[in-house]
């Protein structure tokens, strides 16, 4: 059996990291570096750093900032925001990550996400799924969660295991940032279509969330929970131990 994972990330905006709720509202929540650090020693097994400005500016997620953070880590780190070829992936790659996460691109884009697992490897690249709620399923968001794309989030999953990626990363707009636990029925339906790892994303509040979770998902992701100080990476792994959760402590 594989341990679980406990992944910390942080939503990055002009260098510093932020957080809001559904995907508005950003607010200040310090230095990439020093959160990633901070996550470390508390036990996360993982870091995501999302630059979630650059594909609506176009633009490539900072390779300075992806530089600083993987400096502070010797834990795996992925990266997302405007990667749209070998060659943005690539300089990625060189600055530190261990993964690239790519959303829009995907979407826009599927044979560029066969491109990457067949130069880099499937385990180095990860689709992001950022989902919303329609009617009785869930739709897939781009440009950092502006754009409905139309396509339906568990028939994408399925398309993007079949493009190559190693890892689905499913985020619950609906419940970003409120607290209120992660999408199960989203969970369970993506899990239940795919047999790569799923990462669940959206809405932890309490060490319970993360058990639910778990229990479906390969992986579970917390962000506005840690930067709060609300929780700490420590207190969800000990909880989730003492129910009987496998997770590295």
């Amino acid at each position: 059996m594989l341990a679980k994972r406990i992944i910390a990330c942080l939503d990055v905006r002009s260098g510093r990291v932020v957080k809001g709720v559904r995907f508005g509202n950003l607010k200040n929540a310090g230095s990439p570096a020093a959160r990633a650090a901070a996550y470390e020693a508390q036990g996360a097994d993982e870091i995501v750093v999302l630059d979630v400005s650059a594909t609506r500016q176009k633009r490539l997620a900072f390779a300075a900032t992806v530089r600083q953070v993987a400096s502070a880590l010797s834990i795996p780190l992925t990266v997302g925001g405007g990667i749209r070829s070998l060659q943005d992936a690539e300089k990625l790659f060189r600055s530190g990550a261990d993964k690239v996460s790519l959303n829009t691109a995907a979407v826009q884009d599927p044979a560029l996400v066969r491109q990457l697992a067949r130069e880099f490897g499937s385990q180095s690249v990860v689709v992001a799924i950022d989902s919303k709620q329609q009617g009785r399923g869930w739709n897939v968001f781009t440009h950092a969660g502006t754009s409905d794309s139309g396509l339906g989030a568990v028939a994408w999953a399925k398309q993007a295991e079949g493009f190559g990626t190693g890892e689905l990363l499913v985020t619950s707009m609906d419940r970003d940032g409120t607290r209120q636990g992660f999408d199960m029925a989203l969970l369970q339906a993506v899990k239940k279509a795919v047999r790569v790892p799923v990462v669940a994303s959206g809405g932890a509040g309490k060490p319970d969330d993360f058990r639910q979770a778990l229990q479906v998902a390969d992986a579970a992701l917390a962000a506005g929970v840690l930067h709060s100080g609300k929780l700490t990476v420590g207190q969800i792994k000990t909880y989730l131990k003492n129910k009987g959760s496998f997770v590295r402590v």
